[in-house]
């Protein structure tokens, strides 16, 4: 199974009134380490939509287990939950510095066509990309 991590460390315009990481940026590091995931397998988003594709974020769930501060170092972890096929699902894990869960989220993404807004299958490079992991 596909797998990839990339560090962050939390910003303070990230954080709430209370000093926690707010909930909804728990979703822009998860889209920023997908993306620099994909960028490393040689997947462009910029290119993919080029080509006619879009790939919008159809749902994404998050749960949270201990907050995350200013200035913590984080570990997320990147996992491709499933061969692409009109779907790109991925399940994400954020660990903290001291080695904590501290978020679990899954995101899945659709495959669209930009002129009819219709599902389609994935690209072949994409799905040729991670299909020999689930074999």
């Amino acid at each position: 199974m596909k797998f990839f991590s990339k560090p962050f460390r939390i910003k303070y315009s990230d954080t709430d009134q209370m000093g926690f990481m707010h909930h909804s940026n728990y979703l822009k590091y998860f889209e920023n380490a997908r993306i620099s995931w994909l960028r490393t397998l040689g997947v462009s988003y910029r290119q993919t939509e080029k080509e006619g594709i879009l790939m919008p974020v159809v749902s994404a769930s998050l749960e949270f287990i201990i907050p995350l501060y200013f200035d913590d170092e984080i570990i997320i972890e990147i996992i491709l939950a499933e061969v692409p096929k009109a779907t790109l699902s991925f399940e994400y894990k954020i660990i903290n510095q001291n080695k904590e869960l501290v978020c679990r989220g899954k995101t899945k993404l659709a495959f669209l066509n930009s002129k009819t807004m219709k599902p389609v299958r994935a690209p072949k490079n994409i799905y040729n990309l991670f299909s020999n992991e689930f074999k």
